[in-house]
């Protein structure tokens, strides 16, 4: 192990790009150990501070596994998210040192069904923005986003290329979150759903519904649906 470009990054995202890169290309795979705190710093000059940061914050994310005394090792990549967090699918899917891409199965205007309207606040039938996207994690399919977008707020939603973006990181920009509602529950994916993820016919799914506001107002209405075997919901919370 060599150190990095000091020029390119701080050096502890440097470590923790180094140990995500032969995680992401397979050559560590789970339960691997990783390097110590003490090879870390002899390999890449660093000081113990900063290999400790490295190897902490990959702990913290879920990516690596600490055992007192024992050492790090890569923890099991079993996809999952913190429930309460709002995070771009594709920042999540690289933070465990994966490839994200994604695959836009329609983009177009709709009119709002009495239950939307109703979820925006608007009367029947008012023009909303649809996008229905498969984000992939390591070609594997593992979130379905069905969203629905209040066309006011992000009039420029259509002409978005999603496969260079997310509409989350999109609407983060031009619509700023200010409030959001989570609400998940289990459930048996139609037949669309079943096969655009890739799911076996008795597989349920996990189903999220995200409401997102923007100025007091509903910016978004999204379903996201994941493969219940392939994806979980995990967090740490303090009362």
């Amino acid at each position: 192990m060599t150190r990095p470009n000091a020029s390119l990054q701080p050096l502890y995202l440097q470590v923790k790009q180094h140990i995500l890169d032969n995680i992401g290309s397979g050559k560590w795979g789970t339960s691997t150990r990783v390097p110590s705190e003490n090879d870390i710093v002899k390999s890449f000059g660093v000081s113990r501070m900063t290999a400790n940061r490295a190897l902490r914050e990959l702990s913290d994310e879920g990516v690596l596994v600490r055992i007192a005394g024992v050492g790090s090792f890569v923890a099991d990549q079993h996809a999952q998210t913190h429930p309460l967090e709002i995070r771009s699918i594709a920042d999540e899917i690289r933070r465990r040192g994966h490839a994200h891409r994604a695959e836009i199965v329609s983009l177009e205007k709709v009119r709002a069904v009495a239950e939307l309207a109703e979820d925006f606040g608007i009367a029947p039938h008012s023009e909303l923005y649809c996008s229905v996207i498969v984000h992939f994690e390591n070609e594997r399919p593992i979130q379905l986003e069905d969203r629905y977008v209040l066309p006011k707020l992000a009039p420029d939603y259509l002409t978005v290329d999603f496969n260079q973006t997310t509409p989350h990181d999109y609407l983060i920009r031009v619509a700023p979150l200010q409030e959001a509602e989570h609400l998940l529950r289990a459930a048996m994916p139609d037949e669309r759903t079943r096969k655009l993820l890739a799911m076996q016919r008795d597989e349920p799914c996990l189903l999220m519904i995200r409401r997102t506001w923007t100025a007091g107002q509903i910016a978004s209405v999204a379903k996201l649906f994941y493969p219940g075997t392939r994806y979980e919901m995990s967090g740490r919370f303090r009362p």
